[in-house]
């Protein structure tokens, strides 16, 4: 019983989020340490106040929820008259890709209806834009004077670089924090626009049930690459540190208990390990962005003594509308599921710093499995 899932707004709140990818020329502490050599690029992660709903005390990737100004049919003006609808410079629309389950949200109209409002894909791209900057102070903007990006590149070819913040910027930050309307009235004020060209297609996660009533995300992960790392300034209210590391380095971080991370994020980091440089991540997301990305619900397995994430691909992973808001039990322990299983796709949930990744299955396309990750059991 799989296809079409009935929206609930009380449940389902789509959202974006950004892997700020910075190059890096300075010896990280892998370099110098028994570990082996960390990756030419570090990414940033931003660890969220305990007093926050949705993971306290998580570092994660900036990002948020879509508000209705993200999409608003006033940012036309703004791309003119170099980027207009439908695809505003981004290129050829990737194919549609069939995910469980199907999500469909009600758009608001915009003067002229549904057309004079922005497309999903530009719109939580400017969602993850704002949330970058009310989060961190990093403006990925563009000056509007830079002209046009080709249609048939949609995408800058090199790494970019975040725009120099203006000498008021804590004064627009409250300002956009207050009312995500004044996001765009900043970028009319620095005749910039939102840099959607430089953020490109990753996955795309749903957040799995786990029996406690919230709200529950669907969000768009997308990359960004810039040349060097920008100069951050945390909010102190959500946001309360953060920290540039590299794959491999946080990592390590999140298995020493220095950091914490969600199981999307500790998946997509062991993504990232894949990547040697900067250039090397930069190319596959522009190659990548003809393919579309995945968008997965997990489907959490509760066994006698632990969790296990499936994912889709793995043996156990059913396209089944009852695992939307259920979970899936057995009575077996999770060494006894894992040994008897062959076509694997899930994260195992040891403990809240031990997470192993178990990945057999091929990859459809251009699509890149995570490396896997066995937690050593003297660690249990």
């Amino acid at each position: 019983m799989s296809g079409a899932l009935r929206t609930d707004q009380r449940i389902w709140r789509q959202a974006a989020t950004v892997v700020l990818a910075a190059g890096w020329k300075h010896p990280g502490a892998a370099a110098s340490s028994s570990l082996p050599p960390a990756e030419g690029f570090r990414v940033l992660f931003l660890q969220r106040s305990k007093n926050q709903k949705f993971v306290p005390g998580a570092h994660v990737f900036p990002g948020g929820v879509l508000d209705a100004a993200d999409r608003s049919a006033d940012w036309l003006h703004l791309f003119a008259p170099h980027h207009a609808p439908p695809r505003f410079g981004l290129g050829p629309a990737p194919p549609q890709r069939a995910s469980f389950p199907v999500l469909s949200f009600s758009r608001p109209e915009g003067p002229g209806g549904d057309a004079a409002a922005l497309p999903d894909d530009v719109a939580l791209r400017i969602c993850a834009i704002r949330e970058t900057f009310e989060e961190s102070g990093v403006l990925l903007l563009r000056r509007r004077s830079a002209g046009q990006i080709p249609e048939s590149r949609g995408s800058t070819p090199e790494p970019d670089c975040a725009l120099e913040p203006p000498p008021d910027v804590s004064t627009w930050r409250t300002r956009v924090r207050g009312d995500a309307r004044h996001f765009l009235d900043l970028c009319a004020h620095l005749d910039c626009t939102p840099n959607i060209w430089a953020l490109h297609d990753w996955s795309g996660w749903l957040t799995p049930f786990t029996g406690e009533k919230r709200h529950r995300f669907d969000t768009n992960f997308f990359v960004c690459c810039l040349r060097e790392p920008p100069r951050i300034q945390i909010d102190l209210a959500e946001v309360v540190d953060y920290k540039w590391s590299s794959p491999s380095e946080a990592t390590e971080s999140f298995l020493s208990k220095e950091i914490w991370l969600a199981p999307p994020q500790f998946y997509e980091i062991r993504r990232l390990e894949k990547f040697a440089s900067l250039s090397n991540l930069h190319k596959f997301c522009l190659e990548y962005a003809l393919e579309g990305a995945e968008k997965w619900l997990p489907i959490i397995c509760v066994t006698a003594d632990g969790i296990i994430q499936l994912y889709p691909g793995d043996e156990l992973y059913l396209e089944d509308s009852d695992f939307i808001e259920k979970v899936l039990p057995t009575k077996k322990k999770t060494e006894e599921i894992m040994k008897e299983g062959k076509k694997l796709h899930r994260l195992v949930q040891h403990h809240s710093h031990y997470y192993s990744i178990h990945v057999t299955i091929q990859s459809k396309g251009k699509h890149i499995y995570p490396r896997n990750y066995v937690v050593n059991k003297s660690h249990l």
